[in-house]
């Protein structure tokens, strides 16, 4: 049996390039287990491996005796019978041996490989008999009858040897359903892959989804240049060739080990690299793995190792082998390996190694209740942090301030700053002084509930007890200012930091560009980016994905994708958050080509789509209110194995809102609550969208209901959607009646709520109600905007109260408001209708037409008409406004045309002047469906945000 085993030890020489292959986050298997090269030759004067197996003896046979190849024995004569040697264990012999004395000297080396292998190949090439064929023969001839190829089925190569099948199998899934992803293992160590596998997909269409995952060959997946290619069966039909070659003894060599040579000095070598250079974890690894017999304090070390790196998959790895080599973990590994699954937070596995702890017998030290303690408050779980602690208390009499550090910032994440403080004092009381980090925490703290002034007070008080302000301390209000919208404030204080000495760094520098993107300030964005390359930073990604924000956001798609480029030169990973803003500018811009090459173009940089790069997508398609091609992209998304999430379906039913289809909107509101995803406002707005939008307000009042079962509270946006509803209809009581019951119920008018309120008021032509309206505005705060104004000026009009709209436009000018074409519409109009009446309208037409001449509006020609009607009445032959306001006029318009097109105009029903069809006398001006669009931009702004970030 030892023969076997030597002979099967042959096929799998470790050679030195094994163990210096590395993936550059993860470490390599060291084997090659099927590879089809030539052994290397041996390593010079290794000991004999049956030297260390069998250990001599006067009564055992000469190695001359042994046959060469038992399988080849066992075939070709049945009745042969070969003695078989004893059976021992060989990890015994070894344990034995190496405990009790040195091994023996080497015998005389073997006769060369030549030799040995020479009668074999004389063997070879003899011409098998026909009645008794050898058994390669037999073997060749069914290899060649054999198919190997296997539809659907690609070669995967240059693959990480960390990764996990169901990594390559989300990644490749995009191009259909999978049946079985293959990878190829290593020999020594069944954790790692060798860089090879293959996915075979499944389906009728499962040829088709193999070539189009082939032309992605190239494609980056975590950080390696994937090669892709069709199965041609050359795996199977070499590992049957291996098979054949090995029944039929065409075996080289045996490998022959020389750890018991090497071991103490691959042990000193891991060492080093630990103490020396940590943070080349390549090297370390490759040390750790060139030792063929660990023992524990070099498995401790490796867990330390991956602790402080997190890497708990591998820390847990080390660990088992640790354990499967008979060497019990003490408290120290036990830490580590917690102090590993808390940084991966993975807190269920780091409280089952504590319980097996307990179990063993050793009890948890200080450090490793702090390390528990820390994992919950990064988790955000302030209440399992705390349970924690107190049991520390209980368990040790004296505590230190790293433990209250980590439960200091427990409760700062959670928001109860209450709790945080006691925790400072009493860490005082006890006589624990507060490190400076436990003044960032508290800073950190304040910043997140936004408290400005107690932020300051604990900024202040590091001061005061001897600490330097450090990057960290400014940093913290840098971010508290640009969070709360303070970016002012947040630029003195980086120029105080400069003053004293104290440089930006990448973080900080975030903060300033986050703080104005969200002002929409992009000028100030790219002259914060200046000077990080003035200050010869190099930009990170986070950093990169906000300028790609910035470029978005001012239109320059290009300049957007050049920077994406740029990241990729300077060997910056792209992400989905990266491609996200690019996709969805194209999309909302209606350029759906442009938008699915970034698509394409992220898939490339190895990103794999995700449900919210597909929902930018959709949201795109939605503004534009192309559905038919959002359903599209959703069956796509489908087809690529992502479900659909809550904001999908939310973002589909609101453009079916804007579009009036209520049967399409309740469809996917079905398919939302059928799938088990969660309701919330933003759902049950698109629903009343739809419904106030088709007129359908029973149904609408169904839907609030809804919400109420649901303890779904109602909000401003809510009430604006019914309070419009209502105002389509003219039902001012009804639109009345919800004012009411907003302020019962605490919820603030906006001023989206008054324009909608005061828009049914004038379409009720109850004016006087609209009027009080804007008086409350002013009483409670809300300043009415351009849209208010444009309602108010438009109700005034249809009551026939041109000097009403007049006055109305005057009191918008001194309120420093600027009136668009919508304003001037609904005045102009208002005045001409009357000019004829009184002289004073007359002069305010002429000056309002000379204001829009300054300010180079120009009307539509649909305007332009109606407007030549009303002149016609007022000058037939022209005169002073007919010329002042025909510069306003399109540049195709000419006047003589149009007036003999109108030459019968004097039969014109004076409906058309007065303005009594309100579509006719309001054209060109702002109409239902934009008041609904305008009055909501908050509410959709919310929900793009959300979508987005």
């Amino acid at each position: 049996m030892d023969n076997i085993l030597s002979l099967s030890a042959s096929h799998f020489p470790h050679t030195p390039a094994t163990l210096l292959t590395h993936k550059p986050h993860h470490p390599t298997t060291t084997s090659l287990s099927f590879s089809l090269k030539q052994p290397p030759p041996p390593y010079p004067t290794p000991p004999e491996p049956h030297n260390l197996h069998r250990p001599p003896k006067s009564s055992r046979p000469t190695p001359s005796k042994i046959p060469k190849n038992p399988f080849k024995n066992l075939l070709n004569s049945a009745t042969t019978h070969v003695p078989s040697p004893p059976s021992h264990s060989l990890s015994a012999k070894l344990r034995l041996s190496s405990k009790l004395s040195p091994p023996p000297p080497p015998p005389p080396p073997p006769p060369p490989v030549e030799q040995l292998q020479e009668p074999q190949s004389q063997g070879n090439d003899e011409i098998p008999d026909a009645e008794n064929p050898s058994p390669s023969s037999s073997l060749a001839t069914s290899q060649e009858e054999t198919e190997f190829r296997q539809e659907g089925k690609i070669f995967v190569g240059n693959l990480p040897n960390w990764i996990k099948k169901h990594l390559v199998m989300e990644f490749f899934r995009q191009f259909g359903p999978i049946k079985n992803v293959i990878l190829i293992k290593g020999y020594n160590n069944f954790e790692k892959n060798v860089g090879f596998g293959f996915v075979i997909y499944d389906g009728p269409a499962a040829e088709k989804s193999a070539m189009k995952a082939v032309e992605f060959d190239g494609v980056e997946f975590h950080g390696r240049v994937l090669t892709v290619k069709l199965d041609d069966g050359r795996r199977l039909k070499n590992k049957a060739e291996v098979r054949a070659r090995w029944v039929a003894g065409n075996n080289g060599e045996e490998f022959r080990s020389t750890w018991h040579k090497e071991r103490e000095w691959h042990r000193r070598e891991f060492r080093k690299a630990v103490e020396t250079q940590p943070e080349n974890w390549q090297a370390v690894v490759s040390a750790f793995e060139r030792i063929k017999k660990p023992s524990r304090r070099e498995f401790g070390l490796m867990v330390n190792y991956y602790a402080r790196r997190g890497d708990m998959h591998r820390a847990r790895q080390t660990f088992e082998n640790m354990r499967a080599r008979g060497i019990e973990p003490t408290l120290h590994v036990y830490t580590n390996l917690i102090h590993a699954y808390a940084v991966g937070r993975d807190m269920e596995e780091a409280l089952s190694c504590v319980r097996k702890m307990k179990e063993e017998g050793i009890e948890m030290s200080l450090v490793t209740y702090s390390i528990i303690v820390g994992g919950f408050a990064k988790m955000g779980n302030a209440e399992a942090a705390d349970h924690w602690f107190e049991e520390a208390k209980e368990r040790h009499a004296t505590l230190n301030a790293i433990i209250y550090g980590n439960i200091i910032y427990a409760q700062c994440q959670t928001r109860n700053m209450e709790q945080a403080e006691a925790l400072v004092r009493d860490m005082e009381e006890e006589g624990i002084d507060a490190p400076i980090d436990i003044y960032h925490t508290m800073m950190d703290g304040y910043t997140i509930i936004g408290n400005e002034e107690k932020c300051l007070i604990v900024f202040e008080r590091l001061k005061e007890c001897g600490f330097s302000p450090s990057i960290i301390s400014y940093g913290c209000l840098i971010n508290l200012y640009t969070k709360i919208g303070k970016v002012s404030k947040a630029l003195e204080v980086s120029k105080v930091m400069k003053s004293s000495g104290i440089k930006h760094n990448m973080k900080t520098y975030s903060m300033l560009i986050n703080g104005f993107l969200k002002l929409k300030d992009w000028a100030n964005v790219f002259a914060v980016f200046e000077d990080v390359m003035r200050d010869g930073l190099k930009p990170d990604v986070v950093l990169y994905n906000n300028i790609i924000r910035a470029f978005c956001g001012m239109g320059n798609m290009d300049r957007a994708i050049h920077i994406v480029k740029e990241m990729q030169k300077e060997r910056h990973r792209p992400t989905s958050r990266t491609f996200m803003p690019i996709i969805h500018g194209f999309a909302r811009a209606g350029e759906m080509k442009r938008a699915l090459e970034i698509f394409d173009m992220m898939r490339r940089s190895g990103c794999i789509p995700t449900v919210h790069t597909f929902n930018a997508l959709i949201l795109g398609l939605v503004e534009k209110r192309q559905m038919e091609k959002a359903i599209e992209i959703l069956d796509e998304m489908t087809l690529a194995g992502i479900s659909p999430n809550e904001h999908t379906y939310t973002t589909i039913m609101h453009g079916y809102a804007s579009l009036g289809d209520t049967g399409k909107a309740f469809e996917y509101f079905t398919k939302l609550r059928n799938e088990g995803l969660e309701l919330d406002v933003f759902t049950y707005e698109a629903l009343l969208k739809a419904c106030c939008k088709s007129g359908r307000m029973q149904s609408a009042l169904a839907v609030t209901k809804e919400m109420s079962a649901q303890k779904i509270p109602r909000n401003t946006f809510v009430y604006n959607i019914l309070i419009d509803g209502w105002a389509r209809r003219g039902d001012v009581w009804e639109a009345a009646d919800l004012m009411q019951q907003m302020k019962q119920e605490g919820v603030q008018p906006d001023v989206h709520t008054y324009t909608s309120f005061i828009n049914a008021c004038s379409k009720a032509g109850d004016m006087q109600s609209a009027a009080k309206a804007i008086r409350e505005m002013e009483v409670v705060g809300v300043k009415p905007n351009v849209k208010t104004y444009t309602t108010l000026i438009k109700g005034w009009a249809r009551a026939s109260l041109p000097e009403k709209a007049l006055k109305c436009f005057s009191d918008m000018k001194l309120t420093g408001l600027k009136p668009d074409k919508a304003v001037y519409h609904c005045v102009m109009t208002s005045l001409l209708s009357r000019a004829t009446v009184a002289e004073a309208y007359y002069t305010g037409a002429l000056s309002i037409s000379m204001e829009m001449t300054e300010s180079g509006l120009t009307v539509d020609m649909g305007t332009a008409v109606h407007w030549s009607r009303c002149l016609r009445k007022i000058e037939r032959t022209g005169g002073e406004l007919t010329e002042a306001l025909q510069k306003t006029f399109p540049p195709d318009w000419s006047s003589h045309q149009s007036l003999d097109a109108n030459s019968n105009s004097d039969t014109d029903n004076e409906a058309h002047i007065n303005g009594d069809d309100g579509d006719l006398y309001f054209a060109g001006g702002t109409t239902d469906d934009d008041d609904d669009d305008h009055d909501n931009d908050n509410s959709n702004d919310d929900f793009k945000h959300r979508l987005l970030l």
